[in-house]
């Protein structure tokens, strides 16, 4: 079925499983696909610390399928234009909400369209 989906469908499975992902993590997805005019973020989550207080996290969801490999890792897809508009789309949110710590990372998604098998790999606290 993954065959024959277009890039946009893929992002979109991707992002459900990445979801699914950070629930067996231990966070609470905030919001999903926060969209302004100059960006978007895949997923804000948030998480309790040992002392219960609460993290805000960012994820860039990159997912891939066999057919959609070139070659690339999915994270060579957040070149320096991306992390622009995650910087610009974080302090947006920061200030919309009022957080002031946060910490940004990429998930990505690798799917097998043969053994409807997929795996995530998290890069964690990426430098904006």
């Amino acid at each position: 079925m993954l065959r024959y989906m277009n890039t946009r469908s893929v992002g979109n499975i991707g992002e459900d499983i990445a979801c699914k992902f950070l629930c067996t993590k231990g966070f609470s997805v905030v919001a999903r696909n926060y969209r302004k005019k100059w960006g978007e973020i895949d997923i804000i989550a948030e998480r309790n610390t040992p002392t219960q207080r609460a993290e805000i996290h960012f994820f860039e969801v990159k997912s891939i399928t066999a057919r959609y490999d070139n070659g690339h890792s999915p994270e060579e897809n957040v070149h320096s234009l991306k992390t622009r508009h995650i910087r610009r789309m974080v302090e947006t949110y920061m200030a919309e909400y009022g957080w002031r710590e946060f910490q940004v990372h990429i998930l990505c998604v690798y799917m097998n369209n043969k053994t409807r098998v997929a795996r995530v790999k998290w890069i964690k606290n990426i430098i904006l």
